[in-house]
């Protein structure tokens, strides 16, 4: 079961029907502009045949009145009349008359093709008006603003997203530990009664009723584990060697003989952090279950501790199972991720959640390969 790949391919066709929303209006908009950049350039060859036909009229007694109505009617558009030798001849709609050079080049900037082949002048040059300006950057702003609209909207969506799955976690685990606590009570006093009915000559029932005490207690820790979550844990200086052996130990009795584990023990360093045991177990513990399920029942699994960092305790658990995919190695600390046929894909979750959130740790793959194996680092802030 893989949530996170049915999410990831709602999340790529979603995004593409937001960029067919972004298409669509800009190409509205730039058809708009192409439309008014036509009516300008329209007016413009207006003006210069309008502007043409005043002055190259000979009759002085003639009426130009009308042609004096259509020149009005372009005050919103800047030109400039460049002759054959491309001297400016004339402006108009423009406040101040600067170097002709420079005002030249500053009309060719804009990229306009300019009017030619009039009488009264070799060219007309021609700006749009600002509002077309204006409407060219549109596509632009609008674009910038459903950007801005997209992020805080994902923000505000993942930040609510994120603490409603808390909320469910937190009521499902502490449920999950209420629900534990009566079967647990029921087998210890079980087990109690065993005890008071055994046979002294008995070496094999006395090591049975040993480890499934040893189980029953360990429920307990499960249970209790459960009713913390949500809630802040009391951290105390730890020694790691001793805590991980104490994981180890209790994961070995219960695997294949055929998985070795390669520890440490005799390391003269001890690395001391502050921790919660019972949290810091649940990590250890699930890291090596994971590692156990990979190998399928045959392998090695070796613990690194060491201070590669001043103020960071580093430890490094390495298997030889399956490995992870590439692609997968970003997604398996993530909620529902799982590769295995029963289970909910909380496992890595939750230790990410302990040790970054309530030890203020790291925790990730520093190496996985397939049918190689896999590397889990987890980094704890070290102590005198």
């Amino acid at each position: 079961m893989d949530n996170y790949s049915k999410a990831g391919k709602w999340k790529i066709i979603l995004g593409l029907i937001g960029v067919i929303f972004l298409i669509i209006p800009w190409f509205y908009t730039n058809y708009l502009a192409t439309k008014l950049e036509e009516g300008e350039r329209a007016k413009v060859e207006i003006f210069a045949k309008t502007l043409e036909e005043v002055v190259n009229n000979e009759d002085l007694n003639a009426d130009f009145t009308y042609q004096y109505e259509i020149l009005e009617k372009f005050k919103d558009i800047p030109m400039i009349a460049i002759d054959e030798e491309g001297k400016v001849k004339e402006v108009f709609n423009i406040d101040e008359l600067t170097d002709t050079l420079e005002m030249v080049q500053s009309f060719k900037k804009t990229g306009i093709a300019p009017i030619e082949g009039f009488g009264y002048a070799r060219y007309i040059y021609y700006k749009h008006p600002y509002i077309l300006t204006l409407l060219s950057y549109f596509p632009w702003v609008q674009l910038f603003l459903l950007l801005i609209y997209i992020l805080i909207g994902y923000a505000v969506f993942s930040a609510s997203r994120r603490e409603e799955q808390n909320r469910v976690w937190v009521g499902m685990a502490k449920e999950t530990a209420h629900q534990l606590g009566t079967p647990i009570s029921g087998i210890m006093g079980w087990i109690e009664n065993l005890k008071m009915n055994l046979d002294p000559n008995e070496s094999d029932q006395t090591e049975i009723i040993y480890e499934m005490e040893r189980d029953v207690n360990k429920l307990q820790q499960v249970a209790d584990r459960f009713s913390k979550i949500g809630s802040v844990p009391d951290l105390h200086k730890r020694s790691l060697i001793e805590e991980l052996l104490v994981c180890k130990n209790y994961i070995e009795a219960r695997a294949s003989r055929n998985v070795v584990f390669d520890f440490p023990e005799s390391s003269p360093a001890q690395f001391y952090s502050m921790i919660n045991t019972n949290l810091f177990h649940w990590v250890i513990e699930n890291l090596l279950r994971n590692a156990l399920d990979a190998m399928d029942g045959k392998g090695v699994i070796k613990f690194q501790v060491s201070q590669e960092q001043v103020g960071v305790n580093k430890i490094s658990i390495q298997d030889t199972g399956k490995g992870i995919p590439a692609s997968k190695v970003k997604t398996i600390f993530k909620p529902g991720y799982t590769t295995k046929e029963r289970g909910w894909g909380l496992g890595l979750s939750l230790s990410k959640r302990i040790i970054e959130n309530y030890h203020k740790g790291k925790i990730y793959v520093s190496y996985s390969e397939l049918d190689k194996g896999t590397c889990f680092v987890i980094e704890l802030p070290a102590v005198n």
